[in-house]
């Protein structure tokens, strides 16, 4: 089974969820680490592990940012990283699977399906190989303990409970094994 890192440069980990019930905000958050192990001859074999900066995380608004990271939210004081390690991998086409894994925010471990779609492979510059892949889940962030909210007068909340998270990740191969 191939060896893949994930590449941090090109590699995303992005979130959105509402705000005030009738926008929605966006945000991402740098990958700090990741291993794949993919064979695209054999996807149903495939393993990642994925480890998330909790203080890169970045909305495009200073205040909102650190309230994020603050205990309200993250508390990356206290969890710098968000991890998430498969666990299953059902093929459901040609090039997409169900990743199913445990996803780790603050310290609670709940299972998390992402749909993931292989993108394909291609030499880098230096003549390197690399794969693609793109992923989306959504998540119930009071499962994992991200409570935070106040009411709206008119109904409602000011931040969505559903947080929709999107994947976009470049792997650079490190060891190839030839298959029996």
């Amino acid at each position: 089974m191939a060896v893949w890192t994930l590449d941090p440069a090109h590699t995303s980990a992005s979130f959105s969820a509402r705000h005030m019930m009738v926008t929605t905000v966006r945000g991402r958050c740098d990958i700090a680490n990741g291993v794949l192990e993919f064979d695209p001859e054999h996807p149903e074999n495939a393993r990642v592990e994925a480890e998330i900066d909790a203080a890169s995380l970045s909305s495009g608004v200073a205040d909102r940012d650190n309230h994020l990271r603050s205990a309200d939210f993250l508390d990356v004081a206290n969890y710098p990283t968000l991890t998430f390690k498969s666990t299953k991998v059902e093929v459901t086409g040609p090039n997409t699977a169900n990743v199913t894994g445990d996803l780790t925010i603050r310290d609670v471990t709940r299972p998390l399906t992402m749909k993931v779609e292989y993108i394909g492979e291609t030499s880098g510059f230096g003549g390197e190989k690399r794969i693609g892949f793109a992923a989306t889940a959504k998540i119930d962030r009071f499962d994992w303990g991200l409570t935070w909210n106040v009411a709206l007068e008119a109904g409602g909340l000011v931040v969505g409970k559903e947080i929709k998270l999107e994947l976009d990740a470049e792997a650079i191969l490190v060891t190839e094994t030839a298959t029996a």
